[in-house]
């Protein structure tokens, strides 16, 4: 018979409940804390376009891992709202590049700092080193993941 990791009841004991009850930490304090109106996939969408201006549909979803479908109705929602533009690529006008908006840029400025606030909710009594080793074995693993396509952003 094999051990358990740890001598944790389950459903503690086992990652996905806990990474799903942090996604729920997640959202609430978002909500709480930095927007009602932007998700927290939509402030990613902002910082890409703002570090990487320019960039086509299904790039942006490739860097952030998202499936096109979901790419175009963020891409859509995000445009209505003025937040993101559409412009014709000036090297091939076959294809169309994101931009932000000047209030695109202005609601990345704002919710910044309270993302960055969101980091001591989230991380709660971890040291800074604690915090800097989870984000390095979450990477790891969402790597590993990728490459048994368990995550894809077709």
């Amino acid at each position: 018979m094999e051990h358990p990791i740890d001598d944790a009841p389950e459903p503690l004991r086992h990652l996905g409940h806990l990474l799903r009850r942090a996604q729920q930490m997640h959202l609430a304090a978002w909500q709480r804390d930095v927007s009602r109106d932007v998700t927290s996939v939509q402030y990613a969408v902002l910082t890409v376009l703002e570090r990487l201006p320019g960039l086509s549909q299904a790039t942006l979803g490739a860097e952030l891992d998202l499936d096109r479908s979901t790419i175009a109705d963020l891409v859509s929602r995000m445009t209505r709202r003025g937040l993101i533009e559409r412009a014709m690529d000036p090297a091939d006008r076959r294809r169309n590049v994101l931009r932000l908006t000047r209030l695109g840029r202005a609601t990345v400025t704002e919710l910044r700092p309270r993302v960055d606030g969101l980091e001591t909710v989230m991380a709660g009594d971890l040291s800074r080193e604690d915090r800097g080793e989870l984000r390095r074995m979450l990477r790891t693993m969402l790597a590993g993941a990728q490459r048994q396509g368990l995550l894809s952003g077709d």
